[in-house]
């Protein structure tokens, strides 16, 4: 995988430097190619339930079985990821110290580990696709579908796990560029092939499927391709690996919490997914066009809060703790005005952005009722994302990981269930600024208490 390089002092040409300059400028920068790179990646979505939507022989059927399908899929890669977000944070702290040795080290041991937990994964998400679906209540008529969405997705699960091990390398170094490139490219194909296999092959839900994982499998192969012909500190090649158990413990220290998150994030969506689910096919292709749509609204706070967790990670690997308070205030005030901003375009357009997904009244008018109540509050979301990244980026990850679960599995799904039961569906999604209330409760004190800067991967060297 990763050769042998010398260590070197400022030897940062391929990455960029976060440990001087102006933050907001640093953090800005590096969170620009990143919200491209999610505006890609969302629009690789949208395409899929609009392709379906509009032109599958089921339409809202097929835009419901693509959208319940996304929460099984998330749960049971979310732990293998979160080893990866975690590996991305020792890099970006390794990088940080200049120690490109360790850098050499932590992408052997990320490639290794990811690679060889892959497969079982793999089996799982097919074998147990059908019986969870059935326990989320999926309409019968839209299970077919969904089945065999979630197994084509899984049968090429590697193709996502590989392009996602390449973004994740280049960002802990400072690149966020490179995974833009590669996002392009995938997202491109994907439009291309998702058109071909529906509207011309007829593949409906299958073909969506099928036109991801190939997407993704050439844009990983072109990644590996990229970092070997333009990479600068190291080449991914299968000769002279370098296994470190030590890095693969801090890795797992950082990720698992992160991963158990998103798992127990999964667990709760799709119980309410399950809610949702009970109203109807047409209420849930509502909300899932419309978390399409929220999504576009989510994807700056996710590139601030990721640019934080690499602007603290190199700052604290490097011990300037003098700029980590900066660069937290610099990404709260972008990412809460970006927020704002952006509920106020999407608001008043909220059924012309819904139509996009299907021309039935009842189905736009179940994703009005999702935006016009969630997205007013995304400043709170805002807060509650920059504050959790920080504390990552300094290799804290048990506090995020309790936030996270806690404001959903204590706020947002009970109170979902107790407003669909006293105010009705349409208002379930008031459950949502509930818990993000919540989260911010448990981050924002340990934040101010300032002990989370003492977790640092390289404390332990």
């Amino acid at each position: 995988m990763a050769k042998d390089i010398p260590k070197e002092k400022n030897n940062k040409a391929s990455g960029v430097d976060m440990t001087s300059g102006n933050p907001t400028r640093l953090i800005l920068y590096f969170a620009l190619p990143l919200l491209a790179g999610n505006i890609l990646q969302q629009l690789y979505n949208m395409v899929d339930s609009m392709v379906v939507g509009n032109f599958a022989a089921q339409g809202v059927l097929a835009l419901a079985a693509v959208g319940t399908a996304f929460p099984v899929i998330f749960m049971i890669t979310s732990m293998f990821m979160g080893v990866g977000q975690g590996a991305t944070i020792v890099i970006s702290q390794y990088y940080g110290a200049n120690d490109l040795q360790s850098v050499k080290r932590a992408v052997d041991t990320v490639y290794i580990f990811l690679f060889i937990a892959s497969a079982p994964i793999a089996i799982l998400g097919i074998l147990i696709s059908r019986p969870v679906l059935i326990l989320m209540n999926t309409p019968p008529e839209a299970l077919p579908m969904a089945v065999t969405y979630m197994r084509i997705i899984f049968a090429g699960i590697i193709a996502s796990f590989g392009y996602n091990i390449n973004s994740g390398i280049l960002q802990g170094l400072g690149d966020s560029k490179r995974p833009l490139l590669f996002l392009a490219i995938s997202t491109i194909l994907n439009i291309i092939l998702d058109l071909a296999f529906v509207i011309f092959l007829h593949w409906d839900v299958a073909g969506v499927a099928w036109a991801t994982v190939i997407a993704q499998l050439f844009s990983f192969l072109y990644g590996l391709y990229y970092i070997n012909n333009k990479g600068e500190h190291f080449r991914l090649s299968y000769k002279n690996l370098e296994f470190d158990p030590g890095i693969l413990k801090e890795s797992i220290r950082i990720g698992v919490p992160a991963g158990i998150q998103n798992l127990l994030f999964s667990v709760a969506f799709m119980a309410l997914q399950g809610l949702i689910n009970s109203y109807g096919s047409a209420f849930m292709a509502g909300f899932n066009g419309a978390n399409k749509i929220d999504a576009f609204a989510f994807l700056p706070l996710v590139s601030f809060s990721v640019a934080t967790t690499t602007y603290i990670g190199q700052n604290v690997g490097a011990r300037r703790m003098d700029r980590v308070d900066q660069g937290v205030k610099s990404a709260l005030i972008m990412s809460a005005i970006v927020s704002i901003l952006m509920a106020a375009f999407i608001i008043p357009l909220g059924g012309f952005f819904m139509r996009l997904f299907s021309q039935e009244a009842e189905v736009i008018q179940s994703g009005i009722y999702y935006l016009n109540r969630v997205l007013p509050f995304f400043i709170m979301l805002a807060t509650l994302f920059v504050l959790n990244g920080a504390l990552r980026g300094a290799g804290e990850a048990l506090v995020p990981m309790l936030s996270s679960i806690i404001s959903m599995w204590l706020a947002r799904v009970p109170a979902a269930y107790l407003l669909a039961r006293y105010f009705g569906a349409k208002n379930i999604y008031f459950s949502y600024p509930i818990g993000w209330v919540l989260g911010i409760a448990i981050t924002l004190p340990y934040y101010l208490k300032g002990t989370w800067k003492e977790k640092a991967v390289l404390r332990l060297e």
